[in-house]
């Protein structure tokens, strides 16, 4: 795409566009290693080479979100030594740097955030911002009710009592459990150690939602950019007050796994009714006769010609 001269410049942050505009007029500016004083000279900045005084020009790059289908096997990194498959495969189309917020297991798929916005990836992953994230489980054998509300209160692990969880019974397969499981903390093999301290183990893993963003209907592999929408949710998250996107498990994630028996409704409050007010013969309020208020006026002006007199 073809950019004025002076507008490349000053997107890369070394000057203003009038001082861009002094630059070239001063032959500062070379293009391809010729020198241009040419105001509104366009360029491409992916192919062609600028130079202010003799400094490489490097365009800044756009911001970028983009969602990935993480398929199983393979692994959450741009490279492996080991020479594994990595989600650098993945990224069709996409001309952009970025890196991936968080991590996958390697057997694990679904969605997976990349961008190179630091500051975005930071509040996705800080725990003071509880940024909520959705996994459908598929569990080995059947899963209590008693061991759903451990879940959701929280499991005690080697590093501490994980913090209380949204769970939901997904399904039920022959000799397996569906389960889908919202946390909003970031430990390592969280969510397969949680469902191992039960007694069980973890078929399958598939997360579903990161925060503002849903997987939906993206094939396994592929990759799309963010829209609109989702990329100012994403930079939301920079000014929401810390712990804002905590919740309790609501209740029907709770009335899904209880068991104490259902409150019988109270009797509805009845209320006395008030008392008529009492009213005088013509339905005004009672006063006293005229010759008690000329009364007591009399009183109140001898009152007042008293304490002037004694002044």
């Amino acid at each position: 795409m073809m950019i004025r001269l002076q507008k490349v410049i000053a997107a890369c942050g070394l000057a203003s566009r009038r001082t861009a505009e002094t630059m070239i007029r001063n032959g500062e500016v070379t293009v391809n290693g010729a020198v241009v004083r040419v105001l509104g000279t366009c360029v491409d900045p992916l192919t062609d080479h600028v130079k202010v005084n003799g400094h490489h020009v490097r365009q800044a790059e756009p911001e970028a979100f983009v969602l990935l289908h993480k398929p199983p096997g393979c692994v959450t990194t741009m490279s492996d030594p080991q020479g594994r498959p990595t989600i650098a495969d993945r990224l069709t189309g996409v001309k952009v740097r970025v890196f991936p917020v968080g991590r996958l297991d390697y057997d694990a798929e679904g969605l997976l955030l990349l961008t190179n916005n630091g500051k975005v990836a930071q509040a996705c992953l800080h725990p003071r911002y509880h940024v909520p994230k959705t996994y459908l489980v598929k569990v080995s054998g059947v899963c209590t009710d008693e061991e759903l509300r451990t879940l959701q209160n929280g499991v005690a692990l080697d590093d501490g009592v994980t913090a209380p969880a949204v769970v939901r019974k997904s399904g039920k397969a022959r000799v397996n459990s569906w389960l889908e499981l919202t946390i909003h903390e970031g430990r390592k093999h969280q969510v397969k150690r949680m469902i191992e301290a039960m007694g069980h183990r973890v078929v399958r893993i598939k997360r579903t939602r990161f925060g503002p963003l849903v997987l939906g209907d993206l094939r396994v592999g592929a990759c799309r950019f963010a829209t609109d929408a989702e990329a100012n949710a994403l930079r939301a998250l920079l000014h929401r007050p810390a712990g804002a996107g905590a919740r309790r498990p609501d209740r029907a994630a709770r009335a899904s796994v209880s068991t104490r028996p259902a409150r019988q409704p109270l009797p509805a409050r009845t209320r006395k009714p008030a008392p008529p007010r009492r009213r005088s013969a013509d339905g005004g309020r009672r006063r006293p006769p005229a010759g008690q208020r000329l009364d007591s006026c009399v009183r109140r002006n001898d009152g007042r010609r008293n304490q002037e007199q004694t002044r």
